[in-house]
């Protein structure tokens, strides 16, 4: 009896239903009908004319809906195409590395690492900085729920001083990698390679526009980051560190001046020396540091 149910109901969502039976359904049962499944033709074209205002609103709610996931499906296939050819070679553990908090005044700067699942792919991933907080901190949830693994790693404020932003973001990378317990079989990175890390790697400028594994590692770092951020201004308060997590605007360059450095203030950047009564560096803050090339 069961079987029957469903071959019934298989032939019924392949011919579709007939225009007197469509006319006798209410628009609610239609609704219901066709959240399971798409309209055939034929019943799109019934439906188009039916004389209900309410059939023809749906009919427009469903092509939107249609259209909708046929732009989400480009967009991966589009964030997909680094990903897609070592998934076809095999390599179905491809890692993507991005970090967060190099121009900060204060606190640390945090890389992350993911390898996405192939297919579990969260719908609307993106680059972080394309993302509201709010949608940052929801697909955030979601890749750690759903990816085959990730990896948080830091580099602290005398890190960033130590060996410049540059540096400490590679040093920052290469612990997130390590942090993910597994080895990814290639590493797709944001601009840059990370060292100390065996597996072979594909640097992509602005990858975090360009690869779904670098757009998710960079809402990984982001959301971190920033939950860090506002732990540190419960313990800093004043700088307004919650709001703009370090970063140097106006205000934040404000309280500085009259709070003075914390001891999670960088030393090396500009605002923070002036304050604090030091000469400017003369080195650029990205170039490589002494015996470091």
């Amino acid at each position: 009896m069961a079987r029957r149910e469903r071959d019934a109901r298989s032939n019924e969502s392949a011919s579709g239903w007939d225009a007197d039976r469509l006319a006798a359904a209410s628009v609610a049962t239609l609704g219901q009908l066709f959240s399971g499944r798409a309209p055939t033709p034929q019943e799109r074209r019934l439906m188009a004319v039916d004389p209900r205002a309410g059939v023809r609103r749906l009919v427009a709610v469903l092509e939107r809906s249609e259209q909708a996931s046929r732009d989400e499906a480009a967009r991966v296939e589009r964030l997909t195409a680094y990903e897609r050819p070592l998934w076809a070679a095999g390599l179905l553990r491809v890692g993507g590395c991005d970090e967060a908090g190099v121009s900060p005044l204060a606190g640390p700067l945090v890389a992350a690492a993911v390898v996405l699942h192939r297919e579990d792919i969260p719908a609307g991933l993106d680059d972080s900085k394309k993302l509201t907080p709010a949608r940052r901190e929801a697909l955030a949830e979601q890749i750690r729920a759903r990816a085959l693994a990730w990896g948080v790693g830091q580099a602290a404020p005398e890190e960033v001083d130590a060996l410049n932003p540059y540096q400490a973001g590679l040093l920052a990378m290469r612990r997130a990698v390590e942090a993910m317990g597994v080895t990814p079989d290639h590493l797709l990175v944001d601009a840059r390679r990370v060292p100390g890390v065996s597996m072979p790697q594909t640097r992509i400028i602005k990858g975090d526009a360009l690869s779904v594994s670098i757009g998710a590692a960079s809402i990984i770092a982001k959301t971190n980051r920033d939950q860090l951020m506002r732990e540190l201004d419960a313990r800093y308060p004043g700088y307004g560190l919650a709001e703009h997590k370090g970063y140097p605007v106006a205000a934040h360059v404000e309280a500085l001046r009259r709070l003075g450095a914390s001891p999670i203030h960088r030393r090396s950047f500009a605002p923070v020396r002036e304050v604090l009564g030091l000469a400017p560096r003369q080195a650029g803050l990205f170039d490589p540091p002494a015996g470091r090339g």
